[in-house]
């Protein structure tokens, strides 16, 4: 599903500050995985996400997604095939538009609308049938402005606009450290249930090395722009945070949280 190699990210290059952020990093993720990743600050994390979106271009190596070249792919083209959860509940909703209209937006960018007007009674149903899952009520606040949801609320309506479009693979950018913890429990409850999609890959960013290890079923560990673990199966069942900080002399204290 997702293919990674040698992928190589420089910045500055050539000058005092260059930094090699990626160096020749492999992976390869099957459809239905479910990755957790982890890291230092700088360790390579975000710009790992960054060159697969298309954000940054790639200084070497290959990215390939459903058996499609997409090194050299724009990042807008990439994005009918990746959705994408940042940490700041704020940037994934149009703060000033109705929950059925961000909804219709994010539903409607792999499907031609054609030249109809306005927000159908089909989909306005399926709108509201899929919200339930949220168990938030929001179904029916559907005519409500984003703005006056709550940062759990519109994180959690944020996921659900990223794979209402089916997309092939869902990057989680740390997408609930800026909420309070319940509601960040229950956007990952929600992230697990959506995640269970076997035509989509998962990715997740995330700082808690607890949540790294009881979500999805795979781990990465990056470090220096390189994968230094990738764990699955009873390895990472038996993996505890204590072994993970012992094995690989994590000092990060806040990975702890």
């Amino acid at each position: 599903m997702l293919e990674i190699k040698n992928l190589t990210k420089i910045f500055s290059p050539g000058t005092v500050n260059e930094k090699l952020a990626l160096k020749n990093v492999d992976l390869r993720l099957a459809p239905g995985d479910f990755v957790t990743i982890i890291g230092s600050n700088g360790a390579g994390k975000s710009t790992l996400m960054n060159c697969i979106a298309g954000v940054h271009g790639s200084d070497g190596g290959s990215i390939r997604l459903d058996g499609q070249e997409i090194t050299k792919l724009p990042e807008h083209k990439r994005a009918k095939m990746i959705g994408r959860v940042f940490q700041d509940p704020l940037k994934g909703t149009a703060f000033d538009m109705t929950i059925e209209e961000n909804l219709s937006i994010a539903y409607h960018k792999n499907r031609h609308r054609g030249l109809r007007p306005g927000i159908s009674r089909k989909e306005r149903e399926l709108f509201q049938e899929k919200l339930r899952l949220l168990d938030m009520g929001l179904e029916n606040r559907m005519q409500e402005k984003a703005r006056l949801l709550s940062g759990g609320q519109r994180q959690a309506l944020t996921l659900f606009m990223a794979i209402i479009a089916e997309p092939k693979l869902l990057l989680l950018d740390e997408h609930t450290a800026a909420l309070d913890p319940g509601a960040a429990k229950k956007v990952l409850e929600l992230t697990d249930l959506f995640s269970q999609d076997q035509n989509m890959c998962t990715m997740m960013i995330t700082h808690n090395m607890k949540a790294a290890l009881e979500h999805g079923n795979r781990s990465i560990l990056m470090q220096d722009g390189q994968i230094a673990m990738d764990i699955t199966g009873a390895e990472r069942e038996a993996m505890t945070v204590e072994t993970l900080i012992e094995r690989f002399e994590i000092q990060n204290d806040r990975m702890l949280l």
